[in-house]
């Protein structure tokens, strides 16, 4: 008797275990109690029940939507690679979505944001100093974004978003030729330079480019190339710090620019 109401026992904990309280629940009710969590900040319950309503609720709008805030909660979870994994499954399963330049924004925020960091801002650490793969990855969603949705109204974000991204890349390839400079690798410091002067012209790091290039020419005794590309770097910029330090002007760090 006693070993039965054991085995009863044991078997109404597995079946409790496996209750679902959701599941008499309409999908409206579902998504809402899932935008719920979402404000209150219980992003990982909130990932649970949009997976639940993607099953239920599969080919509709709804199911969608449920998609895409999976996708936010993810990022606000800190799981940017599960975050980029659902949105590349939305932009494949639906082209022709409304929704389409949003998940595009997403994705760039994703890597954008894992790349910077809450962490990097407290300690203005430069994305250049870092690996530029996913800082490559936003760049190219964000492109594709501008590119296809230009009146979006996530498009202008994302264009500024771009120019960031494109000086930090500019900045990883200058941060390289620094420190082969460092170690008296000039030759190196001057190749690398130029690819950032060569592929990066807009962009505010090509003055430091132009600068080590200078530096190295000089080092080498390459008197010509040397004053050339100095006469480059004092036409185009003409109050550089790096040549006249006394003009130095305290710049406002990059991450308070989106604050």
């Amino acid at each position: 008797m006693a070993i039965g109401l054991s085995t009863a026992i044991l078997f109404t904990g597995c079946a409790d275990s496996n209750y679902d309280p959701t599941k008499d629940w309409s999908n409206d009710k579902l998504y809402n109690e899932a935008k719920d969590e979402m404000a209150a900040g219980g992003y990982d319950k909130a990932i649970g029940m949009y997976e639940k309503l993607e099953g239920r609720a599969a080919g509709t709008p709804l199911a969608q939507q449920a998609q895409l805030d999976k996708a936010w909660a993810q990022y606000k979870t800190n799981e940017p690679v599960q975050a980029v994994a659902t949105l590349d499954r939305f932009i494949k399963l639906h082209p022709a979505s409304p929704a389409l330049d949003y998940a595009l924004y997403l994705k760039g925020l994703v890597n954008f944001n894992d790349n910077l960091g809450l962490l990097s801002s407290w300690a203005e650490q430069d994305l250049a100093e870092r690996d530029p793969k996913q800082a490559k990855e936003s760049f190219e969603a964000f492109r594709e974004l501008v590119v296809r949705f230009p009146d979006s109204k996530y498009a202008a974000d994302a264009r500024l978003r771009m120019a960031f991204i494109k000086n930090s890349l500019a900045r990883s390839d200058v941060h390289v030729a620094r420190f082969y400079y460092q170690r008296g690798a000039y030759v190196a410091a001057i190749n690398r330079a130029q690819t950032t002067v060569q592929e990066y012209r807009d962009v505010p790091a090509v003055e430091e480019a132009l600068f080590i290039m200078v530096q190295s020419y000089d080092k080498l005794g390459l008197n010509q190339l040397r004053d050339d590309t100095k006469r480059v770097l004092e036409t185009t910029y003409p109050n550089s710090a790096l040549l006249y330090p006394e003009r130095a002007v305290t710049k406002k760090s990059w991450w308070k620019f989106w604050k």
